[in-house]
């Protein structure tokens, strides 16, 4: 049993199998009985990941120039999107998005982001020996490397505002 002091919620297992609606129990912390959890609708998988810059433009050119991947839209001076494979990286200024956003079809709410991020492309693994001649060749420092358990393999190194980058093949997680 776990308690979420913030919410004051307790969740528990009761009976049958993970995932089932008889498998969770969600009450109120102070006793209005438990009741049953609808399970959440299904994820299929992450559209778009961000990452803030103090300089926009030059981490722009290293995502593009360095690991290839193309710009999609963006103004170049607030955020910039490119393209990951299906997946969308957004590149924000730090800062520049303070304040709520308006775009023709609603409204962004503000968000921003401090210190250093990580996120991890993936890679095949017939590319993942071309990719750490490339950091190489471009001076890139790998900062570490990882063969996991499920046979997959990764290659860390940082972008010019810190953000740990991880370049990983299939074979690390039941999913990928």
């Amino acid at each position: 049993m776990s308690t979420n002091n913030s919410a004051g919620l307790v969740f528990g297992r009761l009976r049958g199998k993970p995932g089932s609606q008889e498998s969770v129990c969600v009450a109120r912390a102070g006793g209005h009985g438990p009741r049953m959890a609808e399970p959440p609708p299904h994820i299929d998988g992450i559209v778009e990941s961000v990452l803030y810059s103090d300089d926009l433009p030059r981490a722009v050119a290293f995502y593009r120039d360095e690991l290839g991947l193309e710009l999609m839209a963006g103004d170049g001076e607030r955020f910039q999107a490119l393209r990951a494979g299906p997946q969308v990286l957004l590149l924000f200024k730090r800062g520049g998005t303070l304040a709520p956003t308006e775009v023709p079809g609603g409204v962004i709410p503000p968000h921003d982001g401090r210190g250093p991020h990580h996120i991890g492309f993936a890679v095949s693994k017939s590319s993942f020996g071309a990719w750490r001649r490339r950091l190489q060749t471009h001076g890139i420092p790998v900062e570490s490397e990882t063969t996991w358990e499920r046979g997959g393999r990764s290659v860390y190194f940082r972008d010019p505002d810190g953000h740990l980058v991880e370049l990983v093949t299939p074979g690390i997680w039941p999913n990928y």
